[in-house]
């Protein structure tokens, strides 16, 4: 997984043709850390570009998209938001089951 560290990346990265994934998180938030310890065999089992960004230091990327929790994983296509989870209180299945939608 990939970190982006400038709004310059992020954009160049949500404008891919393909789905991409973009994991918002802190440093300081535990619902990350406990994401974190699963998110590797998500990665594997879904076939998207993953990347990271820390909403503390991109603070207009997360107002932007209305990342109001974190972690949250925000799905883009050709530049455009099509998926949005707020995975702080959604156990490992639920998360597959948002990730297996965006294959269709």
């Amino acid at each position: 997984m990939k970190a982006l560290t400038s709004e310059a990346q992020f954009n160049t990265a949500i404008n891919s043709p393909e789905t991409i994934i973009v994991k918002f998180e802190t440093t300081w938030c535990p619902d990350c850390k406990r994401l974190n310890m699963y998110v590797d065999e998500l990665v594997q089992a879904f076939d998207f570009n993953w990347y990271s960004a820390d909403r503390d230091q991109l603070p207009q990327l997360g107002e932007k998209y209305d990342v109001l929790g974190i972690p949250s994983l925000l799905a883009f296509k050709n530049g455009e938001k099509i998926g949005h989870l707020r995975a702080d209180n959604k156990t490992q299945d639920e998360i597959k089951s948002y990730l297996a939608e965006l294959e269709h």
